[in-house]
């Protein structure tokens, strides 16, 4: 099957193309965030990699899934441009409310059966929570999202990351502890009202 859809890339087939951009965009859109702060430059390291993907499929070697691949291109995409960014602050940043939940939208589907209580408290825990994973630094963040949001195994995330097993075992468990940590407060919570 991935050797199909490579062969199909390398064919330039845009139904193909169009199925990867689909399926890796909601985790690249993730991704480039720990890299770089600015939703305009994202964008730019997105459009980039995408690219980057087209320009170079038929150097691709199948050394790692194509998933891991397309990762890789956009996290080296990104550390390069995080590098130059970090001196200057896009026109296109000044303007934006990091307070407007209209433009990010809910963290929790509202759930009408809850009381308003457990809503309240659900919705302050996933605050808490984005918060927590938001102050990792972007190497342990980066582990924990791939790992843990997207479900990544931990070969895939060694390939995209270019670190070794060792390596992002050390730093899922420091990712995971600090969220753990943050989290004290909200964990046990619905066993201690009963």
């Amino acid at each position: 099957m991935e050797l199909e859809r490579i062969q199909a890339l390398r064919r330039g087939d845009e139904a193909t193309f169009a199925a990867l951009v689909a399926e890796l965009d909601p985790i690249l859109r993730r991704a480039v965030r720990t890299y770089v702060s600015s939703p305009a430059v994202a964008e730019e390291v997105i459009q980039e990699t995408w690219l980057g993907v087209i320009r170079g499929i038929f150097a691709f070697e199948g050394r790692s899934s194509l998933k891991t691949w397309v990762f890789r291109i956009l996290v080296n995409r990104a550390k390069t441009r995080a590098v130059r960014e970090s001196r200057t602050v896009p026109f296109s940043d000044l303007d934006a409310d990091p307070t407007d939940e209209e433009a990010s939208g809910p963290l929790v589907p509202v759930d009408p059966g809850r009381s308003a209580e457990d809503a309240l408290i659900a919705d302050e825990a996933m605050r808490e929570l984005a918060v927590a994973v938001e102050s990792l630094p972007p190497n342990l963040k980066m582990v924990l999202t791939l790992r843990d949001v997207e479900g990544w195994s931990s070969e895939d995330v060694c390939n995209a990351l270019g670190i070794r097993e060792t390596h992002q075992r050390v730093l899922l468990h420091r990712a995971r502890s600090r969220v753990r940590e943050a989290m004290r407060p909200y964990l046990g919570r619905e066993g201690r009202r009963a």
